[in-house]
C-alpha cells in the first residue's frame, strides 16, 4: 500500500538536538529562495484528485494523509525538509535516550505546548500515552501497533482488545508530566525511536477524544484538536466544518501554537486542499493560475514533458529519490510462480525502461537493483546502484538470452510458458498505472504468459484482492511501498517476512514465506548500533531480492508542479510539499 509515510531514527544517537531556526535555507528539491526571506501570510490551494485516507493522526497510513498530520500536529520527532534520514525534536525536549541494553526509552517533552480550541490546556505525557494506547482500541485500528509489538503489555493489549476502550499498556510509563518512558520485552529501542516520529505519537487529550473513540469507528479525526502551527478549520466548534471528505480540507492557523517553541517557520496563514481534481486539468489550473500546487497525483507524463521543455520549467519541482519502490507481485504461492526460475525468467525478460517511460519518463525515479531505495539507510550495504549484480537484474532493457535460460531451468524446454494458463492481473485503474500494467503484459507475453488484465480503483484493489491472500490473483501488478521512517526494517520486514502474512491488510504481497529470510530478519530486528543494523538489513535485501518475488521496476522520484507565485519547499522524508516551509511570494 504504498505509504506514505515519513521520517525516521534508527537510535538516539540519530535524533539530532535543537530545533532550529526561520533562517534554514530551502532543500530537497525546492525552487524558492531561503526561507527565512520567504513572505509570511497569504493563501496556498493543493489540488488532490483523491482524498486523504483518514484525517485521524493515529490512523493516517498514506503520504498524503501524513501531509495533513505534519501540519498539523506534533508528534514527538519529525524531520527538517532537507534531511530524510535523521528526526530532530518536535514535542519531544530532545533526543530519546536509550538504556538497558536497548529495552527502555525515554522521551522527555517540552513544556508549555498547548491543545488548539476546544481543549485549551498544555499537553503532558499522560496525552502522549493514551495517543498512542488508543490505537489498540478496535473503533481506532491503529496502523503502526507492529512497530510498538516489543512494549510490555502491548501483546496482551492486542490479544484483550475491546471495541470502545483503549488498554492500559504497563510498559509505556508516565512518570511525571513532562516524561515519557517505554519497557520493552526485547532490545527493539531502534524501531520504537524511529516510529515516535509517526502522526502516532502527536497527543490526544483523553478526556476530550474518549467519547468519539468509543463510537465506531472512531470520530476523533473530524473532532480533533491540534499541536500544531495548522488546524482543521472548526469555527470554534467541536466539530471540523473544515473536513469534507471527497471535496475539501481547510488549514488555518492554530491560535494556541507559538513560532518560539517550534522549528517550523508556518509561514502561510491558511492551506485549501481542492480535492476530486482530474490531474490533467489541475496541472494546467497550476501552471496557468497563482496561488496552487499539486498533491496527490501523479503528473501525466505529456505535462512533465511539456513543462520540463518549455518556459515553465521552474515550475517543475522533482524530489530527491522518496524512498518508496514500485513492483509487479507475484503470488509465490501459486504456479508456476512458486518456481523461483519462472520468477527470474520473467525479471530478467521485463524491458523495465518501457514501464517507467509508461509512468512517465525518468523524472518520475530511477530503475532498481535491489529494494532498499537510494537514500535510504541500507542502501549501499544492499550494493548501491550497482546492486548485488544478480544477472536478471541487470540490464533495464530486458535480456531474452538470460530469461529463456531461467526458464528451461524450470523445466520448459522451448524457453517460453507451455502450461497454457491465462493468469489473472487485477491493477490500478488511475491512468498512468494502467499504463503502466497494459505495458507489462506485453513484457509477459514474450515468455509465452498470456495474462487477464482487470483494473480497479486502488482502495479496492488492496483492500479486496492484494492484502487478502485468500482472494489475492496470480500476479498484483501495481503495488509498491514507501518507508515509514527511515529505517530499512520499516522497507523489507512488513513487505518480506513470512510472520506478517495477513488474512487481511497484508503487505507482503508476494506472500513470501522464506525460513532464511525469517530468520534473518529475526536477528537484525533486535540490533541497535546503526551501522550494524543497516549492514544486517542490506544482506537481507540482498537475499530477498535474489527470490526474484516479482518484477522491481521504479525507485521513485516524485515530479511536482508549483505556480509562478508560490515558493515551494519540499520535504525528503515526506517525499512532497512541506507546507510549513512553504510560502507564496
Amino acid at each position: 500500500m504504498t505509504r506514505l509515510c515519513v521520517a525516521a531514527l534508527c537510535a538516539a544517537a540519530m535524533v539530532a538536538a535543537g530545533c532550529g531556526g526561520d533562517n534554514e535555507k530551502s532543500t530537497g528539491g525546492s525552487t524558492g529562495a531561503p526561507t527565512g526571506k520567504a513572505k509570511t501570510g497569504g493563501n496556498l490551494t493543493v489540488l488532490y484528485n483523491g482524498d486523504v485516507d483518514y484525517v485521524d493522526p493515529g490512523v493516517t497510513y498514506y503520504q498524503y494523509g501524513f501531509n495533513v498530520a505534519y501540519m498539523t500536529q506534533r508528534p514527538l520527532y519529525s524531520y527538517k525538509p532537507g534531511n530524510a534520514t535523521a528526526a530532530v525534536p518536535d514535542l519531544a525536549a530532545g533526543p530519546a535516550k536509550i538504556s538497558n541494553g536497548g529495552k527502555t526509552v525515554t522521551v522527555k517533552i517540552r513544556n508549555g505546548i498547548r491543545f488548539s480550541p476546544p481543549v485549551n490546556r498544555e499537553v503532558t505525557s499522560a496525552d502522549v500515552k493514551y495517543a498512542l494506547e488508543r490505537g489498540y482500541n478496535p473503533n481506532v485500528a491503529g496502523e503502526y501497533l507492529a512497530y510498538f509489538g516489543d512494549v510490555k503489555g502491548a501483546a496482551a493489549a492486542t490479544k484483550n482488545a475491546k471495541a470502545g476502550t483503549s488498554p492500559n499498556i504497563a510498559g509505556i510509563e508516565t512518570p511525571d508530566k513532562y516524561t515519557i518512558r517505554f519497557q520493552l520485552d526485547r532490545p527493539r529501542a531502534a524501531i520504537v525511536v524511529g516510529a515516535l516520529s509517526l502522526p502516532a505519537s502527536a497527543p490526544v487529550p483523553k478526556a476530550y477524544a474518549e467519547r468519539y473513540d468509543k463510537q465506531k469507528p472512531s470520530q476523533y479525526g473530524t473532532h480533533q484538536v491540534s499541536t500544531g502551527p495548522y488546524m482543521i478549520e472548526n469555527k470554534g466548534k467541536a466539530k471540523a466544518s473544515g473536513y469534507k471528505p471527497g471535496t475539501l480540507i481547510k488549514l488555518v492557523r492554530n491560535p494556541n501554537w507559538k513560532r518560539s517553541t517550534d522549528y517550523k517557520p508556518a509561514y502561510l496563514d491558511s492551506i485549501t486542499i481542492e480535492e476530486g481534481v482530474d490531474p490533467d486539468v489541475g496541472s494546467r489550473r497550476i501552471l496557468n493560475g497563482q496561488g496552487l500546487a499539486n498533491g496527490d497525483f501523479q503528473l501525466p507524463p505529456q505535462i512533465i514533458k511539456s513543462v520540463s521543455q518549455g518556459p515553465k520549467k521552474n515550475e517543475l519541482v522533482v524530489t530527491p529519490p522518496t524512498g518508496r519502490f514500485r513492483y509487479i507481485a507475484f503470488d509465490v504461492r501459486k504456479k508456476p510462480f512458486d518456481n523461483i526460475n519462472v520468477r527470474k525468467a520473467i525479471a530478467a525478460a521485463f524491458d523495465r525502461t518501457a514501464l517507467r517511460q509508461a509512468f512517465g519518463g525518468p523524472a518520475t525515479g530511477d530503475i532498481p537493483t535491489h529494494f532498499i531505495p537510494p537514500g535510504q539507510p541500507g542502501f549501499q550495504d544492499a550494493g548501491g546502484t550497482e546492486g548485488p549484480g544478480y544477472n536478471f537484474m541487470e540490464n533495464p532493457a530486458g535480456d531474452m538470452d538470460v530469461a529463456t535460460a531461467y526458464m528451461k531451468k524450470a523445466g520448459f524446454p522451448s524457453g517460453k510458458y507451455t502450461g497454457g494458463k491465462t493468469f489473472l492481473a487485477i491493477g490500478d485503474s488511475a491512468t498512468q498505472q494502467r499504463r503502466v500494467v497494459e505495458v507489462a503484459q506485453n513484457q509477459f507475453a514474450k515468455l509465452g504468459f498470456k495474462v487477464d488484465l482487470r483494473f480497479v480503483k486502488r482502495q479496492t484493489m488492496y483492500t479486496k484482492y492484494c492484502q487478502v491472500p485468500a482472494e489475492q490473483p496470480p500476479i498484483c501488478p501495481s503495488v509498491g511501498w514507501l518507508k515509514d521512517f527511515a529505517d530499512p526494517e520499516t522497507l523489507l520486514d512488513l513487505t518480506f517476512n513470512g510472520k506478517n502474512i495477513l488474512k487481511s491488510g497484508n503487505s507482503n504481497f508476494a506472500n513470501l514465506d522464506d525460513p532464511k529470510i525469517n530468520a534473518a530478519m529475526r536477528k537484525a530486528e533486535v540490533i541497535t548500533d546503526r551501522d550494524e543494523r543497516n549492514k544486517a538489513w542490506g544482506e537481507i535485501d540482498k537475499m530477498i531480492t535474489a527470490q526474484a518475488p516479482g518484477v522491481l521496476w521504479l525507485w521513485d522520484k516524485q515530479p511536482n508542479l508549483e505556480s509562478t507565485n508560490v515558493n515551494g519547499v519540499i520535504n525528503k522524508s515526506l517525499a512532497t510539499w512541506d507546507f510549513s516551509y512553504t510560502s507564496v511570494k
